[in-house]
């Protein structure tokens, strides 16, 4: 294995291996329709390498600071190469900022340039760019909003030639500025040097604690925010080191067929998506065929060829789970099909994972060990998670205030409570901040009862509320199944989950009502994070003023349009 995965100090460094040692081998693949246009690693290094010369041009400088702003697509990858290759920052964000938050977030990481590329809506973000800033806009993807400003991508690649020479970044400089995803606030520029990422390759090689490199097939597939330190570091950085292949997801209508084609060998998935899967299989096969049919033992391996298969999972040796905690159940569910989900529970702030469970006898509840290395430690008086890593963060870009409230004596406060148990294994309870007080002066740890009601296959997402009132509620937005799911059958089905959660539940913490919420909760509503984990904050801004209302309703379950908010 030695010889086909080298050590490297930094990512630069790794990608110029495969490079000259394997320039026609396919790196990155774009669809469109029905077709694939593949870039191998030498296209991908004389493309970077020409926008090099052209940023250079610009009169970027070495340690300037430069943007990318677009949904996953090869010039993503491509952009971000040829920002290391120049001895440059990359400041990866959001495609879905608005125009005052793109203007802040560039204001605020200093950006000297930015790439603009695939995105669902453009509308007057330009506004949020000031004049200083160079501006370069990738190839226009088919379906994708249209880039008014800006010099194009290809222009750059017919006016200039290849930069000469393999150009290596000092391993304790500056790499990437990542902001947070603003789920507790505004976001916060999180700075990693360019030794972190090499290290944690180095250790997952050593310790073989995922099992990264044991696969002779390398493929990945990529479609949550490249900006969010799990996808940068799960997908492109394990690309990277593996030299492996990174396929992209053309669009939500082709996601599953793009998938499908592609058969990753390792699939990072946040928990709604593994979700939505699930949900998915119940729709065309119940619960209890499959399990019947699972216990056959020659029919089980068909069924679950065919079920794996068609999510896209059938040659998958590494799956990962996080950004968000996942369900028991959910992991439950899918070791009946043979996937043992992999938590990964980190924060941007410790570039990636602090703890996983890839041991088989992982308890479902808990988010696995520390990782190789690092350390979990609970504060005796709030219950707050504690962590030490190799792979921390040097701070915040330009707050060492705020640096110094959350990183105190080498140790970084995650803001989340947990437990540990004698064996080392971590269950994470909930937020430290999420936690509410009742009109009762009781407190409500809403995170366990979200993820009891969260097996009804009619909900979707659930956030616990009731902050003021009596008793807590339960607002849900229903999954697809629930939207094509009668009224009636939806609130029977509904009631049974809220008898059978208050049943275990103290007095003062049983739910009084559920409110169903029937629109759609995303990122345009704020409701959800890019990363698709609930805003809570927000949920309270909108609906608080509902929540007497929604409490002393005559029934339990109530549908939010019957109320008018606020």
């Amino acid at each position: 294995m030695e010889h086909l995965f080298p050590d490297f100090d930094t990512l630069p460094e790794i990608f110029y291996h495969w490079e000259s040692t394997t320039p026609n081998n396919v790196f990155l693949r774009q669809p469109k329709g029905n077709s694939w246009k593949e870039i191998t690693f030498k296209l991908a290094g004389d493309q970077s390498r020409r926008i090099v010369s052209a940023l250079k041009d610009m009169g970027l400088r070495q340690g300037d600071h430069i943007a990318i702003s677009s949904k996953n697509c090869y010039h993503w990858i491509l952009a971000d190469i040829a920002i290391m290759m120049g001895g440059f920052v990359s400041v990866p964000l959001y495609p879905t900022l608005t125009k005052s938050q793109l203007a802040e977030v560039l204001v605020k990481s200093d950006a000297k340039a930015i790439f603009i590329g695939k995105m669902d809506n453009f509308g007057d973000r330009a506004k949020g760019i000031h004049n200083g800033i160079r501006v370069i806009k990738f190839p226009h993807y088919e379906g994708s909003a249209r880039i008014t400003i800006g010099k194009d991508w290809d222009d750059l690649l017919n006016q200039y030639e290849p930069i000469k020479g393999n150009y290596l970044p000092d391993p304790d400089s500056l790499w990437t500025i990542l902001f947070t995803s603003g789920t507790t606030g505004t976001p916060k520029g999180v700075m990693h040097l360019h030794r972190t990422p090499a290290w944690i390759a180095r250790d997952e090689k050593q310790s073989n604690w995922l099992g990264t490199f044991n696969s002779k097939e390398n493929r990945y597939f990529s479609y949550l925010p490249l900006n969010h330190v799990g996808e940068r570091i799960g997908v492109e950085l394990s690309a990277l080191t593996t030299g492996g292949m990174i396929s992209f997801a053309e669009s939500l209508e082709t996601f599953a067929k793009n998938l499908q084609d592609t058969q990753p060998t390792l699939f990072f998935a946040v928990p709604r998506i593994w979700t939505k899967f699930y949900l998915g299989v119940l729709a065309k096969m119940p619960q209890k065929k499959l399990d019947r049919l699972l216990k056959i033992p020659i029919v089980s391996s068909v069924v679950k060829k065919k079920l794996l298969t068609a999510l896209g999972m059938w040659k998958v040796k590494v799956a990962a789970t996080g950004a968000a905690i996942t369900p028991a159940y959910i992991k439950e569910w899918y070791s009946k099909l043979g996937i043992h989900l992999i938590e990964a529970y980190g924060m941007t702030e410790v570039c990636g994972s602090m703890t996983n469970g890839p041991m088989k006898d992982c308890p479902a509840d808990s988010v696995g060990k520390a990782i190789p290395g690092g350390e979990i430690r609970i504060a005796s008086d709030t219950g707050e998670i504690l962590m030490k890593t190799p792979y921390m963060m040097t701070g915040y870009y330009k707050e060492p205030e705020l640096t110094n409230h959350v990183l105190i004596d080498g140790w970084m406060h995650s803001g989340d409570r947990g437990a540990l148990d004698v064996q080392g294994y971590l269950r994470v309870i909930g937020r430290v901040k999420d936690a509410f007080k009742t009109s009762k002066g009781q407190f409500i740890t809403p995170n366990p009862m979200e993820e009891k009601l969260g097996k009804n296959e009619f909900i979707e997402q659930v956030c616990i509320a009731g902050l003021n009132v009596p008793q807590p509620i339960a607002l849900i937005n229903l999954s697809e199944v629930g939207q094509k799911t009668p009224k009636s059958k939806v609130e029977k089905s509904l009631e049974e989950s809220l008898q059978a959660l208050n049943k275990d539940l103290a007095g003062y913490q049983k739910i009084s009502t559920i409110v169903v919420d029937d629109s759609q909760w995303d990122e345009n509503n704020e409701i959800l994070t890019p990363t698709l984990k609930v805003r809570r904050p927000k949920i309270d801004e909108i609906y608080m003023e509902t929540y007497p209302a929604w409490h002393a309703a005559q029934k339990s379950i109530v549908w939010k349009d019957s109320f008018p908010i606020g």
